[in-house]
């Protein structure tokens, strides 16, 4: 469990959030511009395919339910093309059910986080995620 995240801890990191709430959009990306990311955000899967191929983000946080194209058609063509497939996606979805994480992780998802998104809480529940991932060399002692 982190103690202190250090307010630099995503420093420059592109990152992508899509999602169709605003409200969940506000909230991640808030949080994280505060702890240094460079944040881009998209309101459904084809606008946010389009800009995870133009902006090659460190990862991307993505609802599973939008409009347009949901996130599971997002997720399954980001992990077909060798451009975006070792881009971390961390699934942001209210459908907390039973076997959900394990269909996001089949889906090629690194993790899951579960909405509604808690101010207080999210950075800290998002770290906690992103510092397994071995790609992102995420040390936060």
């Amino acid at each position: 469990m982190l103690h202190k995240i250090p307010r630099n801890v995503m420093s420059k990191w592109v990152v992508l959030i899509v999602d169709d709430d605003p409200a969940s959009l506000d909230i991640a990306s808030i949080m994280l511009r505060h702890y240094g990311a460079l944040v881009h955000t998209a309101v459904n899967g084809a606008a946010g395919l389009a800009k995870a191929q133009e902006l090659l983000p460190r990862f991307i946080l993505s609802d599973l339910s939008m409009p347009v194209m949901d996130g599971w058609e997002m997720i399954r063509r980001l992990k077909a093309d060798p451009l975006t497939t070792s881009i971390p996606i961390i699934a942001l979805t209210a459908h907390a059910l039973m076997g959900d994480r394990e269909k996001a992780l089949l889906a090629g998802c690194h993790n899951y986080l579960s909405k509604p998104l808690t101010p207080s809480t999210f950075v800290r529940e998002l770290l906690n995620v992103l510092v397994v991932i071995p790609e992102l060399n995420l040390s936060l002692g």
